[in-house]
């Protein structure tokens, strides 16, 4: 998955479990994900600060968001950023689960 849009560019790193993007030539930001059981669980995003208050991070996840429905894939979103963009966006309601215990064993797996 790779998009683009005037200032940004959004793209899958499969190597790395991550959706990056990019402002120019750039890296501006990341949200990172652990894939489980036909869940992708979010857990991670930043901004860096030179590319703060332009929307970057609402344009990344919500492109991650969008790819990870077209995989078949559910969204559990461990991540505060993810959590507030799900509040205020519900394209992607009917793929979203809960917070499990599971999920943030995965995440803590993922991480450990």
């Amino acid at each position: 998955m790779s998009e683009e849009s005037a200032e940004a560019t959004v793209a899958r790193s499969t190597d790395r479990d991550r959706y990056e993007i990019t402002s120019g030539d750039r890296p501006a930001g990341f949200t990172a994900y652990v894939d489980r059981g036909g869940q992708r669980i979010f857990f991670h995003t930043e901004i860096g600060e030179d590319f703060g208050g332009r929307g970057l991070g609402s344009v990344l996840i919500g492109r991650a968001l969008a790819d990870t429905r077209e995989a078949g894939l559910r969204i559990v979103p461990v991540c505060p950023f993810v959590q507030k963009y799900l509040e205020r966006h519900h394209e992607v309601d009917d793929v979203v689960d809960k917070v499990t215990p599971d999920a943030l064993a995965a995440v803590r797996e993922r991480n450990g």
